[in-house]
């Protein structure tokens, strides 16, 4: 099993899991989150005065699946997500060892 840790603009978090839905995946969690990559921040005027937005808004998306869905889990993320532009986001994956379903107990993939 994988953990696919997927960081995007928020206005493009429907066109994403319209694609994820598409490819088979029923599962995924949505976390708000703020940063910054190479993008940075940008200046905004408030009542006159300038100050600097460092974090900018961003949605995290996590998604345990199995192996073999993977590849196609990524390449509807990179499809859905992307815009040409700077601070389009990043995609993680890592290992993931064990998962149980608290209600029936079962583990593994059927878990999931």
């Amino acid at each position: 099993m994988k953990k696919i840790e997927a960081i995007i603009k928020p206005f493009k978090l429907d066109d994403v899991k319209e694609a994820l839905q598409e490819v088979g995946l029923q599962g995924i969690t949505v976390t708000e989150a703020k940063g910054f990559g190479r993008q940075k921040g940008h200046t905004e005027l408030y009542r006159g005065a300038e100050y600097v937005v460092d974090f900018l808004p961003k949605v995290k998306l996590e998604i345990v699946l199995d192996d073999g869905l993977v590849d196609r889990a990524i390449e509807a993320i990179t499809n859905a997500a992307r815009t040409g532009r700077i601070g389009d986001g990043k995609i993680f994956v890592t290992n993931v060892e064990e998962a149980v379903r608290i209600r029936t107990g079962e583990t593994g993939t059927e878990a999931i």
